[in-house]
């Protein structure tokens, strides 16, 4: 399987509100980048629709070392979290819905294709490939 790099980042102008996300694919010396954005949303969405359409860009299944700022999706994902929302339709171990359960049905359907390696990295920090995610997704939330 080949290996690549999947860097991510959502924003969100209120929460929720016009929100962006970006992406960056690296595999060997070939960059990719991608982004979106939707007038009314939430930065949870779109860290998850980064993480989601950069996989979906993927072309065959690959490792994928993906960096995210998002604690919410490294944990939810490298802890089981979304596995056991999921088998539980849906529901938290508190008894509260689990957000965003459409989003987490499509990315976890990925990580049945791909094989992912997480990995959190502080945003806002100078993380180079970060700084330009949050800057794509800034711009396609200010597109709204």
């Amino acid at each position: 399987m080949k290996r690549v790099k999947l860097f991510t980042d959502g924003a969100c102008s209120g929460n929720p509100g016009p929100g962006g996300w970006g992406a960056i694919l690296r595999f060997g010396e070939v960059e990719k980048e991608l982004s979106g954005g939707e007038k009314q949303t939430t930065n949870n969405r779109m860290e998850l629709t980064a993480v989601i359409s950069g996989l979906k860009a993927l072309k065959e299944p690959c490792i994928v070392e993906l960096y995210s700022d998002s604690k919410y999706i490294i944990d939810a994902l490298g802890k089981g979290w979304a596995v056991k929302w999921r088998s539980n339709n849906w529901i938290k171990p508190d008894k509260s819905p689990a957000l965003n359960p459409d989003l987490w049905e499509e990315l976890l359907k990925l990580t049945e294709i791909h094989r992912l390696e997480l990995n959190w990295v502080k945003g806002h920090a100078g993380h180079p490939e970060n700084e330009r995610c949050d800057a794509l997704a800034v711009a396609e939330s200010r597109k709204f």
